[in-house]
């Protein structure tokens, strides 16, 4: 525990050391001038501090006042020790922020009771902040490993429905990716597009509940088939309806509108413009995008450069302007997706 006395009057201090002294505590410091000791206190953390009230160029109120001003001495024990009789004084401390006011020439007995207890005071200030400092971290470790184990389920389940769909998962990765750099490129929240890049993994989970021989027919869908493949949409929001996490509440807007358009000429509800959720617009391009640059039953793939095409020219009827506007704008950071994706399978090819 540390100390600090603050008395322009050199035998004033010397006494009031000595008295202080006589607890057992050496972390004890004196000042006599009260800019000189403010100075001191932003170096070192004191635990109580003894002042006088009568000073040259700062008084004790003012001294108080400017301690009290700092976060760090916010609760840290102030005594006022001064031979001033005046009650306005004692409101004035108090108002100013002293904890206990002591009248020279005081008992000595006593002034050691109360620093004493005012150091108690100030130990069980400590352990408390210890304590809850402690439970923070604990809470906020305990959080973290909650998050990464959503996550970490929410990239499995969508990796298994991608190989029910034919894919490796590497899709499910991409329009991931491509979907936090477009919410990004429109100024969305840091977590908001944290939370867009986590959901959009599940997009196609409605896939689930379509048939293998539709999901998997080399050719064109007959009306009928077509249908059923649009079912996937409402079945993947059935499947996330109501869930009690924000990554999974935003799973189901995407599920529900990723195929919408800005024209109105989407499914399932024909939404369109800004009544379509803005996740489901990000996520519907980087969707789009991916599914073009890959091979499926029914198609090769396109080149990077004839699908950016694509995207483009889909602004304003199938895409939201202002999505497409920010994977043109980002559009660097998104070919480089795809260069590093190709890289790595002429290696492993």
């Amino acid at each position: 525990m540390r100390i600090l006395i603050v008395d322009d009057s050199r035998s004033s201090l010397a006494f009031l050391r000595q008295v202080v002294g006589e607890l057992g505590f050496t972390g004890i410091e004196c000042m006599l001038h009260p800019v000189e000791a403010l100075r001191r206190a932003a170096e070192v953390q004191f635990d109580v501090v003894l002042v006088d009230n009568i000073m040259p160029g700062m008084d004790g109120v003012e001294l108080t006042r400017r301690l009290r001003a700092r976060d760090d001495y916010r609760l840290v024990p102030i005594i006022m020790v001064t031979s001033v009789d005046d009650p306005l004084l004692r409101v004035s401390a108090v108002a100013a922020g002293a904890t206990d006011f002591i009248q020279k020439p005081f008992d000595v007995t006593e002034l050691q009771a109360r620093v004493r207890n005012l150091l108690a005071l100030r130990q069980a200030q400590r352990e408390l902040a210890d304590r809850a400092q402690w439970l923070s971290r604990e809470v906020e470790i305990a959080t973290r490993d909650l998050v990464a184990r959503e996550e970490e389920i929410i990239w499995r389940l969508a990796r298994a429905i991608e190989y029910r769909d034919g894919d490796t998962g590497e899709h499910v990765s991409r329009v991931a990716q491509i979907s936090r750099i477009i919410a990004e490129g429109i100024d969305l929240e840091a977590e908001r597009c944290r939370v867009i890049y986590l959901a959009a993994p599940l997009h196609d989970i409605g896939k689930i509940g379509i048939a293998d021989a539709i999901l998997s027919k080399p050719g064109k869908l007959s009306p009928d088939e077509l249908v059923a493949m649009r079912r996937h949409v409402s079945i993947g929001a059935r499947i996330l309806e109501n869930g009690s996490s924000e990554i999974i509440r935003t799973a189901e807007l995407i599920a529900q509108s990723h195929h919408e358009k800005w024209d109105g000429t989407g499914y399932p509800d024909r939404l369109s413009g800004l009544d379509i959720p803005v996740e489901a617009r990000v996520v519907a391009i980087a969707d789009v995008f991916d599914a073009l640059c890959s091979v499926r039953p029914y198609k090769q793939a396109w080149s990077i450069d004839d699908a950016y095409r694509e995207i483009v020219r889909l602004a304003g009827s199938h895409f939201d302007p202002v999505c497409v506007a920010a994977f043109e704008a980002r559009w660097p950071e998104i070919s480089a997706l795809f260069e590093t994706a190709r890289a790595t399978e002429r290696l492993a090819g």
